[in-house]
């Protein structure tokens, strides 16, 4: 057993779901947001650029260790501060009680965050992987 959480995520980060955001808040939500990020102090993939005027939020790795870093945690954040925002975080965690053969979805969408099991990868053995014989 391997103990590894693998994650690959995304956020479109919005003021509100109006899609009339304030430039002056949602560029200080950012500014917040990108402290937040540089605390994390995450090894991985994490990215919060503009581009073509919105600003995003991209993630992924692959930890040995469980919620290192929390982006779950990033997510609810996000959906606290910017309820406008909306994404997707893939995670494959085989030490997660109940799913370990199952790719999670976190889903974020307007200010709400929810957890769904992965059709198109799930269950990973043998979706993913052949089973393991000896």
């Amino acid at each position: 057993d391997r103990g590894v959480m693998e994650y690959h995520g995304w956020i479109t980060v919005r003021e509100n779901p109006a899609d009339d955001d304030d430039e002056t808040r949602l560029r200080q939500i950012v500014d917040e947001l990108r402290l937040r990020i540089a605390r994390m102090a995450s090894p991985y993939l994490l990215d919060l650029r503009w581009m073509n005027g919105e600003p995003f939020i991209h993630l992924g790795g692959c930890s040995n260790h469980r919620s290192s870093p929390d982006v779950a945690e990033l997510f609810e954040h996000v959906a606290a501060i910017a309820p406008g925002s909306y994404g997707l975080l893939h995670v494959r965690d085989d030490e997660d009680p109940g799913h370990e053969n199952e790719v999670r979805v976190l889903r974020l969408v307007r200010g709400t965050v929810t957890w769904h099991t992965e059709a198109l990868l799930s269950p990973c053995v043998p979706t993913l992987e052949d089973p393991f014989t000896d």
